[in-house]
């Protein structure tokens, strides 16, 4: 409507996700609905946070389009306590959605290769006073091995194919979702090895130049 201020377009804008069960997961639609887009949008297009499409965050990355992101979240399926691993994490607004998912007794890494926007993620989350949290700089090295094995991981970059490293960093039971090509991939961990499932039509920038 007119006069509507971003805030509460982007309020409308969740609840329209919620209506077409895109988000169909309570505690994950209350997470969309608590953290909130245009507190991880540059000023200049922090107006536009109530809109369904992807955001310029600088560098030639983008925030992306709310509907993608609540569809990978459904896949994901995030929980109370886990561990998640959020890999091409831009200006955080994943990564603190997840935070907020896993509560206190979880925690989430972030990772970004370009040093700005991992150091505007990291000043935005503290800001909010999220403590689960991290951002961590990684130029060279995809995800972060360190803290592994994660019991979700996100990604928010199309991979060519699906990259073992990150699956080596997946915990048994574990479940990654990662754009490949033109297609978000959910893959599912097993003892006995992995399966995948495809879902085709989606964009996104690409995870490595």
């Amino acid at each position: 409507p007119e006069g509507e201020t971003h805030v509460e377009k982007y309020d409308a804008l969740i609840e329209q996700l919620v209506a077409r069960r895109v988000l169909a997961t309570p505690h994950i639609a209350r997470a969309f609905r608590k953290v909130r887009r245009e507190d991880f949008l540059p000023e200049d297009v922090a107006e536009w946070a109530g809109e369904d499409h992807p955001l310029p965050i600088g560098h030639g990355q983008t925030n992306s389009q709310p509907y993608t992101v609540a569809f990978m979240f459904e896949l994901l399926q995030p929980g109370a306590d886990q561990a998640v691993l959020d890999v091409g994490c831009g200006s955080g607004w994943t990564t603190a959605l997840l935070a907020g998912i896993v509560g206190s007794g979880g925690r989430v890494v972030g990772t970004e290769r370009i040093g700005e926007l991992a150091q505007g993620a990291r000043e935005r989350i503290q800001g909010l006073g999220i403590e689960n949290a991290s951002i961590i700089h990684t130029p060279a090295v995809l995800g972060y091995p360190e803290q592994a094995p994660y019991d979700r991981i996100l990604v928010s970059a199309a991979a060519q194919e699906v990259p073992s490293q990150l699956v080596d960093q997946l915990a048994v039971d574990g479940i990654l979702v990662i754009p490949v090509r033109h297609s978000i991939f959910k893959i599912e961990k097993t003892s006995q090895g992995t399966r995948s499932e495809e879902h085709t039509g989606f964009s996104f920038v690409p995870l490595v130049d």
